[in-house]
């Protein structure tokens, strides 16, 4: 005798590699069931952190993972990270409680309501449709690069699941197939096709005519650059990345999630947009031609429309049917959609095919040798002890120590607020995967601590480096306990400056009052200590030594970082926000 969800535990393991979860009265069987059949599973104590980090674990791993909650509460709790990872596109099967099949109770909710609004497919598992249903909602996931729901009514939680033969179904039979989704799959799933592929596909794909004018456009470009987003990461296309730019003679950069795809910095301008480099910008926006590959090309990559040059030749490659980006110059815009590595193989032949001679604008630009204009950063006031007026540390000279501090194979996950640029602009990473930022797609905070049980799964050997703010951290300090406990090594900085920093340098500028944006001062180093860390208070560059010693001893545990930062010192991304909204700030 097999029960609904020991059923649905076992059609998961086949799918999934790693669960994330907090039990309630919707799931508890769930958790029973899956950990009985071997599916590693790392216990949170936020149900928010359930989906956070298992959206972490694939952007690291590459594998689907399960996140798991209860109904009700438990479900509305995870509604943020859902969110976060709908607007990211990250596949991952939210398993959760759900009201009964009779009817809801006074304190359920509509979940598959409250899914859609997020763009989120819910899909319902019954007795007779476990293994089908679970097979749906993966593809699904997969096909759209998405989230899904599945759902548990909870008085079919025990029920029994029907032998095969005695379900009447044959899972061979097309028409029989499609009348149980229709049946069994809520809401707009219902209404797709059962025959959809697992892997996704554009609906169009670049023509012959398209790609013929993307590669003049190219072979005729004097100041070509390569720009690659998380997108030609996720397809698997580096290689050909690297080969085209080697073609062209091309500089490269990257967005924030696509930083370190390219193997070769010698010739990379870095990060695009305001955690970039000043003077490397101003290079990237005298390209004549920019090759972007998988990159949203947002506001802030855009530089609020700011990154290229009047005229500049975009040739873009892109899955999806992506609009232009907002730029405040005329340029001329070309999409080629498809696969990255398809795409990039098929303009590589033609560039190859066109060419009399490899570019070599690259190697006529001055200031890419280490140390050189195009690389040094505004380290602040570190010549002076990196201390402000007011007495608390610069975060620039706090993140330029610390990276020359970190260890070396380190995965760096950062929550939202306005200290983001810092661990983007000091803190290099090898590739895409080692660099996340769970919160940023959706522009919430809050999703710090929330993520590393889910990087920790993934990489298990390596340091989990979280960057996160006094504000964000206050939100998510339940997983501080969860960060302990699932790490083998693990360094917490805290960007403490006493304030939710983004809104200070902007509504705080237009005159708003700034009480509520501030926030008294928090001891996370006592709160750290008192749940079995190594908890350090860092009011000078010295006290960063404990970082040191930590290292030498062996870097096993969870030591946190409480920099005690001036909230004086703006991130240069700010001072673009600022910008836009007309506020002229020195």
């Amino acid at each position: 005798m097999t029960t609904l969800t020991e059923a649905l535990a076992s059609a998961l393991t086949r799918h999934a590699d790693h669960a994330f979860g907090l039990m309630g009265n919707g799931n508890a069987h769930l958790i029973d069931a899956l950990t009985k059949r071997g599916m590693p599973f790392s216990e949170v104590r936020h149900e928010v952190a359930t989906v956070a980090s298992a959206d972490a674990f694939t952007r690291v791993s590459g594998k689907l993972a399960i996140a798991t909650s209860t109904y009700g509460a438990g479900f509305t709790n995870t509604l943020t990270a859902l969110a976060e990872a709908a607007q990211a596109r990250t596949p991952l099967l939210l398993v959760v409680g759900d009201a009964p099949s009779t009817g809801p109770r006074p304190w359920d909710i509509d979940q598959e309501l409250a899914a859609a609004a997020l763009g989120v497919r819910t899909y319902v598992v019954g007795v007779d449709d476990v293994d089908y249903v679970v097979d749906r909602a993966v593809k699904a996931a997969r096909r759209r690069r998405s989230p899904v729901v599945i759902a548990i009514p909870y008085d079919q939680v025990t029920a029994v699941v029907p032998e095969p033969a005695a379900q009447g179904i044959d899972l061979n039979d097309p028409s029989t197939m499609r009348d149980l989704a229709a049946a069994t799959m809520s809401g707009a799933a219902a209404s797709h096709s059962a025959a959809a592929p697992a892997s996704y596909r554009p609906e169009t794909e670049a023509t012959s005519t398209e790609m013929t004018t993307a590669v003049q456009t190219l072979v005729a470009a004097e100041r070509p650059v390569v720009l690659a987003g998380r997108g030609a990461w996720v397809s698997g296309a580096a290689p050909q990345l690297a080969a085209i730019a080697d073609q062209l003679g091309a500089l490269t950069a990257s967005t924030a999630l696509g930083r370190g795809i390219f193997a070769n910095q010698a010739f990379d301008l870095g990060i695009t947009g305001g955690f970039g480099q000043e003077a490397a910008m101003q290079v990237l926006a005298g390209a004549d031609a920019v090759l972007v590959v998988g990159a949203s090309l947002n506001q802030f990559t855009m530089r609020f429309g700011e990154l290229f040059g009047e005229g500049t030749k975009v040739v873009r490659v892109d899955i999806d049917q992506v609009a232009p980006p907002k730029t405040a110059h005329h340029i001329d815009y070309q999409l080629l959609r498809g696969d990255a590595v398809e795409v990039l193989t098929s303009l590589s032949e033609g560039i190859a095919a066109a060419q009399t001679a490899p570019g070599t604008w690259r190697e006529q630009v001055a200031g890419l040798e280490p140390g050189g204009a195009l690389r040094s950063l505004d380290e602040g006031s570190r010549a002076e002890g990196g201390l402000c007026a007011d007495g608390r540390l610069d975060p620039r000279a706090v993140a330029a120590r610390l990276a020359e501090m970190l260890p070396e194979d380190r995965h760096v996950t950062s929550d939202g607020g306005h200290f983001i640029g810092w661990a983007n602009m000091f803190w290099p990473v090898a590739s895409p995967d080692r660099m996340i930022m769970v919160g940023t797609a959706f522009q919430s905070i809050g999703l710090g601590f929330s993520t590393v049980a889910g990087v920790a799964a993934a990489a298990p050997d390596s340091t989990v480096v979280l960057s996160t703010g006094d504000g964000g951290g206050l939100m998510a300090i339940a997983d501080l306990e969860t960060t302990i406990r699932t790490t083998k090594s693990c360094v917490v900085v805290v960007w403490n400056d006493g304030s939710y920093g983004a809104e200070v340098h902007l509504y705080g500028v237009m005159g708003l009052d700034e009480a509520p944006m501030r926030i008294p001062d928090v001891n996370f180093a006592g709160v750290a200590s008192a749940l079995g860390a190594t908890g350090v208070s860092v009011r000078s560059l010295a006290d960063l030594d404990a970082l040191d010693a930590w290292r030498e001893a062996g870097a096993q545990g969870t030591i946190l970082l409480d920099c005690r930062i001036s909230n004086s010192v703006v991130a240069p991304y700010q001072r673009e926000i600022q910008k836009v909204n007309g506020l002229e700030v020195d």
